[in-house]
């Protein structure tokens, strides 16, 4: 059982670090001269322009922005909570409201990157003004950290729901 909670405890750490590094480092799209994400698009790694309201679609990257941002904020409570009831509960009850807040945030980061790739050639286009450039890109390795993120906070969402306190 000790090995099982070690695991459970290295799963969540794991999946927060995805979340904060997919929230916070700017490779969402990437091409050869130049890297973008919902904060700031930095062309030829020098001229670096942080997304404001001054832009068209801003409402829809703070909607990306916010997303993660909570995403990461209810993965972290969740672990805190995970603690609480680890010692709080009694033997034979489930950690359901540690599943809940987890499960909560593996839907915050699926809306985050789904608005992100249903709207990233508007958003491309419409606010940084490179198009001709940025278009010519890739998905970066945040992009793809949030989408892991999201299956490591759902299954480990799943395994709180799943998981009984015993000895």
């Amino acid at each position: 059982m000790l090995v099982l909670l070690a695991f459970i405890i290295v799963f969540h750490i794991t999946s927060a670090a995805l979340l904060f590094i997919a929230t916070i480092d700017n490779a969402w799209w990437v091409g050869e001269e130049f890297f973008a994400d919902v904060w700031k698009v930095c062309v030829n790694n020098t001229n670096c322009t942080h997304i404001s309201d001054a832009y068209q679609d801003y409402s829809t990257l703070q909607a990306v922005q916010a997303s993660m941002i909570l995403a990461t904020v209810l993965c972290c409570v969740a672990f805190f909570i995970f603690l609480l009831q680890l010692f709080r509960l009694k033997q034979g009850e489930r950690f359901v409201l540690t599943s809940i807040i987890q499960l909560m945030s593996c839907l915050c980061v699926m809306i985050a990157a789904s608005i992100y790739t249903d709207r990233r050639e508007d958003l491309h286009r419409s606010n940084w003004g490179l198009y001709s450039q940025t278009s010519e890109g890739s998905y970066g390795y945040s992009f793809i950290l949030a989408w892991t993120a999201f299956a490591f906070t759902f299954v480990s969402g799943l395994m709180y729901l799943i998981l009984r306190k015993r000895k």
